[in-house]
């Protein structure tokens, strides 16, 4: 058995120096009081206001959880795994409070930089507000653990501030890493650059799953009591290499059926909209320009743009309405790219649809029609990341890690490992029929075939 939080080797481990908190996943979470310190900032607080998937719960009513929950959730599973590591290989580790501390604060507090509605803002939002803006929640949560930090004084060894920081940003500047020395398989915890096997997902996973209502067949506790470090890697038992596959697996199925379900992405659509209307006046753009004002800006900016009596928010206010109302942008249908072309697949825009329409006495104009490209992955694209990025070992006794190839674990497991998935919305019911005939014209024109893979829409309508 994994063993649970608080039975750590260090004094600042023991439950009667912790805070409770009851999580509906992981039921008793216990926070130390140096990470109880981050917690009651008002910043870290913010998170309560931020949902963990976004608009999702307009149509799955049971994700109202917040990265708030998700970010104890992080936090007590990377304990999991520090405890599990030092009961199994404590003194081959050499591991010291200080790694302990540093990991764990480091799954509280990697999405303290999220902005509002989960990723709409930095995948949505960002670019098209501040197309040349490099940006990322990552490095904002890194930039945010520091300025808590100095803002409430909160005593943390210097080293273990540089530590926290690069834990966060390991999976997307693996470069950082070097500059810590040794330990290289603490940094694969919270934010895993290396395969993605990562605490995040252990709790995001099993957290979405439940609040959504879907079952699942990847259960972490598995991966984590399958654990072993060679050659400063974490590496998992060669027979839970199927085991591994779920946990790609669930999270793939989780980005269809959940995080980019076609009505939550009109819902995105239409909120990053309404954001891009209300920019001038609230100045959304300049909230990122440094923690400071940052930590402002959570999802209840959706409440001030539709109370707002602000001549200036007018347009802005009414697709809040809309989306109050049900009355969303309409989708028409979808295709996946074939596999043979994705990999020099070129985007398709708003304008390549509007130049295929056939539909006489309509004229499509650019702000009808939404085009939007979702990716779909193992998180490495095309590459199978399993076969190619972790290490397996054989028993427990072994000192030696290896890879496994595909076709050694399985023959029934995918052939590809990425769905590039085109969809086509009409922003006003009445141009439904006609984008969408526009859209069939356009596919085949690229590949000589349409895909109605929903079927034609209700026409008449404007519903599916």
């Amino acid at each position: 058995m994994v063993a649970s939080v608080g039975e750590g080797f260090s004094q600042d481990c023991r439950r009667k120096h912790k805070k409770l908190f009851h999580d509906n996943v992981h039921r008793n979470v216990y926070i130390d009081s140096l990470s109880m310190k981050f917690v009651d900032s008002e910043q870290f607080q913010r998170l309560r206001d931020v949902k963990q998937l976004g608009l999702c719960h307009y149509v799955y009513p049971g994700a109202m959880h917040s990265r708030f929950e998700h970010s104890l959730g992080v936090y007590h599973v990377a304990g999991e795994v520090m405890d599990y590591l030092k009961k199994t290989q404590g003194d081959e580790l050499e591991l010291e409070p200080a790694d302990f501390r540093v990991v764990k604060l480091a799954g509280l507090l990697h999405d303290v930089g999220h902005g509002p509605f989960s990723h709409v803002f930095d995948n949505e939002f960002l670019p098209r507000a501040l197309p040349n803006f490099k940006w990322s929640h990552e490095q904002m949560s890194a930039d945010m653990v520091e300025y808590i930090a100095d803002l409430h004084h909160i005593d943390i060894d210097v080293n273990d501030l540089k530590r926290v920081k690069a834990m966060i940003l390991a999976a997307s500047k693996t470069s950082i890493i070097q500059a810590h020395g040794d330990k290289r398989f603490l940094f694969d915890i919270v934010a895993n650059g290396r395969n993605g096997i990562d605490v995040d997902k252990f709790d995001y996973i099993e957290r979405d799953t439940r609040a959504c209502g879907l079952g699942r067949s990847f259960d972490y506790r598995r991966l984590v009591e399958s654990m072993k470090v060679i050659d400063d890697e974490i590496c998992f038992r060669a027979k839970e290499a199927l085991t591994v596959y779920r946990l790609f697996q669930t999270r793939a199925d989780l980005c269809r059926t959940v995080y980019t379900h076609a009505k939550v992405k009109a819902l995105e659509l239409m909120i990053v909209d309404a954001m891009l209307l209300a920019n001038d006046y609230l100045k959304l753009t300049s909230y990122v320009e440094g923690p400071s004002r940052f930590w402002k800006l959570d999802d209840t900016l959706l409440k001030t743009i539709e109370t707002a009596e602000q001549p200036e928010l007018r347009q802005a206010r009414e697709i809040v309405l809309r989306m109050r109302r049900r009355q969303l942008y309409q989708f028409c249908n979808e295709y996946a790219v074939p596999k043979e072309h994705l990999e020099h697949f070129k985007d398709v825009t708003a304008q390549d649809i509007i130049c295929s329409q056939t539909k006489p006495g309509v004229n499509l104009t650019e702000d009808d029609v939404l085009v939007h490209a979702t990716r779909i992955d193992f998180t490495r694209g095309t590459e199978n990341p399993v076969s190619s990025r972790v290490h397996f070992f054989q028993d427990f006794e072994s000192t030696e890690k290896f890879l496994i190839p595909q076709d050694k674990i399985s023959h029934i497991l995918p052939e590809t490992f990425q769905d590039r998935i085109i969809r086509v919305y009409a922003k006003n019911p009445e141009h439904v029929e006609a984008v969408c005939e526009a859209f069939e014209e356009f596919q085949r024109k690229q590949f000589g075939y349409t895909s109605q893979i929903h079927g034609t829409p209700d026409r008449k309508k404007g519903k599916r």
